[in-house]
């Protein structure tokens, strides 16, 4: 098989600031010894995430999934508990339901934001008024009805968990995402907008639960001079090393939000007017990161077709998330909503969204595109 020697362009990988921001608190880390889930690493980045969302009190973790985990357990959701979870999301969304021994019901998105649909939250309510807990997810950096979704969770009284792992930087009307719910998470992992190679975030405004999940996520060790666990403890904490890279990247994500912006609007300048391309929602209330630009086909050409002819040129973009309630996992769990997740996923691409990518790279994917249309 020959090889494909043409410049790989990426959906969305790391990329480290060109100040070293990051080297010099890995530095800090090796001088002090401060190696393990401990040490001023961990404690600043926490600190500098809370004043940057606005949020009250974060917890640093090993992933976004443990944050959800954890964000659950503070919820009080437990064995037989009904939790209401976005369809159309990464299954790190929903697993962690699992964990809990919780039962996952599924919504649908709507076509306004491609996030949780309110109708279908509604719906689902009135059949199941005992859930515990929601989990909305701000999709590729868009941010869902947030207004909305709220107002028919307090008539419940219910818990809003929401997963920004892919919005950080995303505001909804003034507000962070992940910081309108009781739960915010946030996760850096290696394609996200900014990454620690792996690692997560819990913020919430909740003092009390956020020290409870600082005890579960450390082994839930006990105040005692022997070990001592009187409750079921998690490995969970992030490493300071990896906490001194969120700290140098966090000082440039306003740059990265900027460079997915401009790659967003390359893409729209160029590919809007071929017939049957439509983009992912931006509504005036929401000022999104633009993590993936993201687009839907409405004519005879196939997502499929894209993927293979990018694929041909060296070139990596995605299918949109298929579904929670279409996995074969998942699939018999119950499920409320018109199918548009579905639809989505039919018909939709991620585009290479690379902040280090080129306006060559960019203008490489454009006429890839422009000649499948030709």
């Amino acid at each position: 098989m020959q090889q494909n020697l043409k410049k790989k362009i990426y959906l969305s990988s790391p990329h480290m600031s060109d100040e070293g921001y990051e080297l010099k608190y890995i530095k800090e880390a090796f001088e002090t010894n401060w190696i393990a889930p401990f040490g001023n690493n961990v404690d600043e980045f926490e600190k500098e995430i809370v004043n940057r969302v606005g949020a009250k009190s974060s917890v640093a973790l090993s992933s976004g999934t443990a944050a959800i985990h954890m964000a659950l357990k503070a919820a009080g959701v437990g064995e037989g508990d009904i939790v209401f979870c976005q369809s159309l999301t990464f299954s790190a969304t929903a697993n962690p339901i699992i964990y809990q021994n919780a039962i996952p019901v599924f919504i649908d998105s709507d076509h306004e934001t491609w996030n949780m649909s309110p109708e279908a939250l509604q719906e689902a309510f009135h059949k199941y008024p005992q859930a515990k807990a929601v989990i909305v997810v701000h999709l590729y950096g868009l941010s869902a009805n947030m207004d909305s979704i709220m107002d028919i969770c307090s008539q419940y009284n219910v818990a809003v968990i929401e997963d920004a792992a892919e919005s950080l930087g995303t505001v909804y009307k003034e507000r962070q995402t992940g910081t309108i719910g009781d739960y915010g998470i946030y996760s850096f992992n290696g394609n996200k907008i900014i990454t620690t190679s792996s690692g997560g975030m819990l913020v919430s405004n909740n003092l009390e639960k956020m020290e409870k999940v600082k005890f579960w996520a450390t082994q839930s060790k006990d105040k005692a001079k022997h070990y001592q666990h009187s409750e079921l403890g998690f490995n969970y904490r992030m490493s300071n090393i990896l906490a001194g890279i969120g700290r140098g990247q966090l000082k440039i994500l306003d740059q990265r939000i900027q460079k997915k912006k401009y790659i967003f609007e390359i893409y729209k300048n160029e590919l809007a007017k071929l017939d049957g391309i439509e983009f992912m929602p931006i509504n005036e209330w929401n000022n999104p990161n633009y993590w993936l630009s993201c687009i839907t086909l409405n004519g005879k050409m196939k997502p499929s077709h894209i993927i293979d002819a990018l694929e041909q040129e060296n070139i990596e973009s995605r299918h949109l998330w298929k579904p929670m309630h279409m996995q074969p996992y998942y699939e018999k769990f119950d499920y409320f909503g018109t199918n548009v997740s579905q639809e989505l996923f039919e018909k939709g691409v991620c585009l290479p969204s690379d902040t280090k990518i080129t306006d060559r790279d960019l203008m490489r994917v454009v006429n890839t595109i422009k000649r499948i249309w030709r």
